[in-house]
């Protein structure tokens, strides 16, 4: 099989409209250019496939839940899931309604609460949040250019009236220990972590490859930490959107409101596709239609 050809057939396959429309609410993602495209994919043995924009750098925003998510699993194993669940949300990703019911443990670590009940786990651990994170992101693709983007991150700050209320909403229930600015700080540059889809794709790869990055031949988590990380994903990753796209497209995957997507098939490959406009739901429209055409037409997903 052509992969790149394929890359390129299933853009010009996508519905002419674009009905999806860029984030608006963190002003600093609403000056993206909406046309903008791109897509990479990688496998387990690192043979490479892009087309479009795909070198071009954007804000992963909630893509980089995954990496506090895994430093935090790997300091804390299974005692981690007491503070934050596992379980599918149904409600929007900055929601309060389900906390109450559940007495402040967040559904699920991909939504705002639970990352940032994972964030405040991490700051009990880590001497330097910030620098410890990106040494973490460095050590999935051997590649040190990737960092934050300090406007973004400004921004986040900025429109952080409900990620403040989750903390103090949660912190009223006990699952939240350390001070609020701080913790908001923390989240918000990790939202701002930048990438083009090359270097997503390949900080995910460990995931597809029972835990080792073939980018550094590090051992990141066990291979059973993969298993739960991966089900994650499945379950939580494109927030409550989650169930149409393992209908659609039928791989573990994470999305961003920056319109990035990364998915990947265990054992074999690893994909990223940018696209800034979203669904109602917050997910790339056309990342959503790309990926299904491409399990599609590549004939694998886990199901």
């Amino acid at each position: 099989m052509d992969v790149t050809a394929l890359l390129a057939k299933l853009y010009q396959q996508l519905p002419a409209e674009n009905t999806g429309e860029v984030a608006t609410y963190i002003p600093e993602l609403a000056k993206v250019d909406p046309t903008k495209f791109g897509v990479h994919a990688v496998t387990c043995d690192q043979r490479a496939y892009a087309y479009g924009d795909s070198e071009e750098c954007f804000s992963i925003q909630s893509i980089a839940k995954m990496f506090t998510l895994t430093m935090a699993y790997q300091r804390e194993g299974n005692q981690l899931w007491e503070r934050v669940d596992v379980e599918p949300s149904g409600t929007p990703f900055n929601s309060l309604v389900q906390l109450e019911a559940d007495k402040g443990i967040p559904r699920n670590p991909m939504n705002n609460s639970g990352a940032l009940v994972v964030c405040d786990i991490l700051l009990n651990y880590l001497a330097e949040p910030k620098k410890d994170l990106l040494a973490f992101v460095h050590s999935l693709t051997g590649d040190e250019t990737i960092n934050f983007n300090e406007r973004v991150a400004a921004s986040e700050r900025e429109t952080s009236a409900r990620n403040r209320a989750l903390i103090e909403f949660i912190r009223s229930f006990g699952n939240i220990n350390n001070d609020t600015e701080r913790l908001l700080d923390f989240y918000c540059t990790l939202c701002s972590l930048e990438m083009n889809c090359r270097q997503l794709a390949e900080s995910f790869l460990f995931l597809a490859n029972q835990g080792i990055s073939p980018c550094t031949g590090k051992r990141i988590v066990s291979s059973t930490m993969t298993k739960r990380l991966n089900a994650i994903m499945q379950l939580c990753g494109l927030y409550d959107e989650a169930g149409e796209f393992a209908f659609r497209v039928g791989l573990p995957g994470k999305s961003g409101v920056g319109g990035g997507i990364v998915a990947l098939h265990p054992g074999d490959y690893c994909v990223a596709v940018w696209s800034p406009p979203l669904n109602p739901k917050g997910n790339s429209f056309y990342g959503m239609a790309y990926l299904e055409a491409f399990t599609s037409e590549v004939g694998e997903s886990i199901y």
